[in-house]
């Protein structure tokens, strides 16, 4: 799976550099003409890319008309741990990771290239007990929103800078006599690096 995404991504960002040649002359790089934000149709792939560093990946794919955009995404985090980004932590003694869950995102361009967009997303979490090792999984979904803003590198690739804000359901698991309970809610900042394979004016 993450051999397939990494071939994905070296082909697409190959076929954009071809096409930014291609477009040099027509517009500036930097504030190319028309404007990024002005697409009426566009289809866009990205990733949280800080997962393939954890050992994990993040791949999704979106479409754009006019003002609103829609995004399906698949995430493992790897060794990542989401528990600090828990708003009420109930104990030191747990790491939180991500398992293979996929989410839907439903954005709304609000002005220029600011999203404000909400979520669902249906994580498995894997919960370790960090003084015994023992493991157990948490699914949950969690629902939520977010705002970021895309900061396009010439006419295809950007990044995508933001902040979630995600909500849950009272979950709990037993760890051979005491309890873990995940957070209600987490407040985590995220980075996407992106490209727009198609778009229309």
């Amino acid at each position: 799976m993450k051999k397939c995404i990494a071939f994905f991504i070296v082909i697409a960002t190959m076929t954009l550099q071809l096409k930014a040649q291609s477009d040099s002359l027509k517009s500036p790089f930097w504030k190319p003409n028309p404007r990024n934000y002005t697409v009426k149709q566009a289809f866009e792939v990205e990733s949280l890319f800080p997962m393939f560093l954890t050992g994990g990946y993040h791949f999704a794919l979106g479409y754009r008309y006019k003002k609103i955009r829609f995004r399906a995404s698949v995430i493992n985090g790897g060794d990542y741990d989401a528990e600090p980004a828990g708003l009420k932590n109930t104990k030191a003694d747990f790491k939180r990771f991500y398992k293979t869950s996929p989410g839907f995102f439903l954005g709304y361009n609000a002005w220029k290239n600011l999203e404000l967009y909400t979520f669902m997303e249906m994580h498995t979490f894997g919960i370790e007990q960090k003084s015994s090792g023992i493991k157990r999984n948490i699914r949950t979904n969690d629902f939520g929103g977010g705002i970021s803003y895309q900061f396009f590198l010439g006419r295809y690739v950007y990044l995508q800078p933001g902040v979630h804000l995600y909500l849950r359901s009272e979950h709990s698991v037993d760890f051979n006599g005491t309890t873990y309970t995940i957070p209600r809610a987490d407040l985590a900042p995220v980075i996407r690096i992106g490209a727009r394979l198609w778009r229309k004016y």
